[in-house]
Formats: C-alpha cells, structure tokens, sequence
C-alpha cells in the first residue's frame, strides 16, 4: 500500500527539493537501463514509485517511496503542469481537476478530447 498519493506535497529525502505527486506506481515501472543510470541508491523495485512534479522547475521526476517524505512547509509548489492537474490546496493535500480518468491523470495531449 503507498505510503503517499496524489495531489500530496512531499520533500526528497536526500536531494533536497520540494514537489506534488502526480501518479503512484505501486511497484517500478521504468527500464532496467533507467534503474541503473538514474537510481543510485538503488531502492526497491518492489515497493511504490512516485511521478513528481517538481516545484520551480519544468520537468517531473520518478522517485522511489523510502526517498519521500512529507514536506513539513506545505507551501504552493510552482510547476507549469500544476494548473492542468491540480487546483487549490484543502487539508494539505492538492485537489484534482477534471483532467483525471480514475486515479490517473489524462495525458496532456489527451486535453479537449469528446
């Protein structure tokens, strides 16, 4: 079960930045080749991952649970992504908008589709 889930604000443990989670993966879905280049500490591949939208930035990253905390400040997090997926923040926690099918957010080219 994740520990976390979207619209949560967290902090990386280890890398220092502030971000949203997007989407949960329960257990890791990228390449063996992404593993081994990008996830040095090499977490678990059996345990949730999270799509992350990083705050003043314009990229997302993927990160393993035991990385993740929640972030203790729980301010806005700019990301130009945030508007499409994200309204204002209730109880700590990032209300979806209606770009949601489930618990999965509609790809961005997926928007003004009938």
């Amino acid at each position: 079960m994740p520990k976390f889930k979207s619209g949560q604000i967290i902090s990386h443990k280890l890398f220092d930045y502030r971000g949203v989670i997007l989407k949960v993966d329960q257990t890791f879905l990228s390449t063996d080749e992404w593993y081994e280049q990008m996830a040095k500490s090499k977490p678990p591949k059996d345990k949730p991952w999270y799509h992350v939208l990083v705050h003043n930035k314009n990229h997302t990253t993927y990160v393993a649970e035991r990385n993740l905390k929640l972030d203790d400040l729980q301010l806005d997090i700019t990301h130009p992504l945030l508007p499409f997926y994200f309204t204002k923040i209730k109880n700590g926690v990032y209300q979806k908008t209606m770009n949601w099918e489930a618990e999965f957010p509609l790809p961005l080219n997926a928007f003004g589709e009938a």
